[in-house]
């Protein structure tokens, strides 16, 4: 008996149903409202030394308007809005496209509890431990780009991409070549490249993808000139899709005389099989939190790396760690950008990622690349079976997929946003594009090495049973969220800044006053 015969004498197992889901409403107050004098969670001792007279020109003149609760409250208010909230923890995250939602090992929390009461000035001499722990990563996200030296200063990965657009400007100018003025980028990178050295002041050049759905290369040859400072990818793009010309793309840019920089964080399916100098660039940046495990925290705090070649190591941001073979001491190199961020950098998720890569070591951080390359290919198959749902080009991903609703669309009238608010019924949701919407009626998914099959297959499930829902009833998908904590929210307010408050303060002045 052969392999299949004895492989179709096994019971199937039953499909299971959609999950039942209701995100839970506790219609909870802002902690500030929650607030009452004298109320206190904490019996602050006294003093056990004189405290040091600080000068007026230091001290409050008013203690802080801080919230006063006692520990059960601050307990109920904070587990009522973790029940308001779906996350990495809680549900099937692979939506959060271009974000490399993965899980985070908890005893990693530990490791970084550990630092949290170090304080950012003090001496070299009292926190030798934090100060290895940085030359340590340092060398290993060295290693792993194959770059020179590498600054963790920055405090997320826009903040790194502005200190290598920063590092670029100075490079230039150090060369007697400020004249360069262009940076080019790609549609399909992350905008905030384009962001970054706009800010910086450059003129933006963006190649369109060709028929293949990579960046024309020949647009490239008619963009680069004597005024390119550098080029500014990602790669693979924000399609999931690998360039394999990239070396061809960094030689162009050399040429004209500019630089290469590579934007990795997308680099979640190439750990330990392509290096961004390998290719040839100069310089790179990774999110730590996203490649790295370290938590997005609600939008912070992240934090980001930055990657130089040899040639760039003197205008790296500083302090960077040094080691003269017995102690570690903070040092600036000779010719640096300054800082992109008080002090040191964020160490507690600084000690986060270098756990997760000390646990995994380097045939544990390509097993990684491999599982989320193998999740990619996998969930792409399941979600392109859905009738209505494609992926642009028509080629392998590597970590995630721009997918398509387009034919649905058309179809039914329902639109990408409306699909993925109705997915949230079901516990979980996904991410469109960046604007604008090259791909139309876009969706992003990037499943990490986190996810069992069992989690993709229920997740393209659900996609499936909205797809469905559209088909049949169009107007209930876009009547959507029912099992949510709200219901349709005004997005009005979100383009006049005149209505944001990006404050509890500012949003009582401006709207309750």
């Amino acid at each position: 008996m052969n392999n299949a015969e004895s492989f179709a004498e096994l019971p199937v197992a039953p499909k299971p149903p959609l999950r039942r889901f209701h995100q839970a409403r506790w219609d909870e107050p802002i902690i500030f409202e929650l607030s009452a004098p004298g109320r206190r969670g904490v019996a602050v001792p006294e003093p056990g030394a004189p405290l040091v007279e600080l000068p007026d020109s230091v001290r409050r003149a008013a203690p802080p308007k801080l919230p006063e609760l006692a520990q059960l409250h601050v307990l109920r208010h904070y587990l009522r809005l973790s029940q308001e909230n779906l996350g990495v923890d809680l549900n099937i995250d692979v939506g959060q496209g271009t974000c490399t939602m993965k899980y985070s090992p908890k005893v990693n929390d530990r490791f970084a509890a550990a630092v949290a009461e170090v304080h950012p000035l003090q001496h070299d001499d009292t926190v030798q431990g934090v100060l290895e722990i940085y030359w340590r990563l340092e060398r290993m996200l060295a290693e792993i780009s194959g770059m020179s030296r590498v600054s963790l200063q920055p405090g997320s990965g826009s903040a790194a991409i502005y200190a290598n657009i920063a590092m670029i400007r100075a490079y230039h100018a150090a060369r007697g070549e400020g004249h360069r003025d262009q940076v080019i980028t790609t549609m399909f990178s992350h905008p905030s490249n384009a962001a970054c050295a706009k800010t910086a002041g450059y003129e933006v050049i963006t190649l369109m993808p060709d028929a293949d759905g990579l960046p024309d290369i020949e647009a490239l040859r008619a963009a680069v000139g004597p005024r390119t400072a550098a080029l500014m990818i990602t790669n693979p793009e924000d399609t999931g899709i690998f360039n394999p010309r990239i070396r061809e793309f960094v030689d162009l840019v050399h040429e004209a005389g500019g630089l290469a920089c590579y934007d990795q964080a997308n680099a979640n399916g190439i750990l330990g099989i392509t290096r961004a100098r390998d290719a040839g660039f100069d310089l790179c940046h990774f999110n730590l939190h996203k490649t790295f495990s370290t938590p997005h925290a609600c939008g912070g705090p992240a934090a980001g790396a930055c990657g130089v070649s040899e040639d760039l190591v003197p205008f790296l941001p500083g302090p960077v760690v040094a080691f003269d073979g017995e102690s570690y001491r903070l040092e600036t190199p000779p010719a640096s950008i300054g800082k992109v961020r008080p002090f040191l950098g964020v160490t507690p998720n600084i000690v986060r990622a270098y756990a997760w890569i000390m646990a995994l070591g380097a045939e544990g951080l390509r097993q990684v690349a491999e599982t989320a390359v193998l999740n990619n290919n996998y969930l792409m198959h399941k979600v392109l079976q859905i009738p209505g749902a494609s992926a642009p080009w028509d080629r392998r991903r590597v970590e995630q997929v721009r997918y398509s609703w387009q034919e649905l669309s058309e179809e039914t009238g329902v639109h990408s946003e409306e699909i993925g608010v109705r997915a949230a019924d079901f516990g979980v949701h996904y991410w469109t594009s960046h604007h604008p919407y090259v791909v139309p009626e876009p969706f992003t998914l990037e499943p990490t090495e986190s996810y069992s099959k069992e989690d993709l297959d229920e997740y393209a499930a659900i996609l499936a049973h909205v797809a469905d829902e559209a088909r049949r009833d169009p107007e209930f998908v876009k009547g959507a969220p029912y099992n949510q904590t709200i219901h349709k929210i005004d997005m009005t307010p979100l383009d006049d800044p005149k209505e944001w408050a990006p404050t509890w303060r500012a949003y009582v002045r401006k709207h309750l006053s």
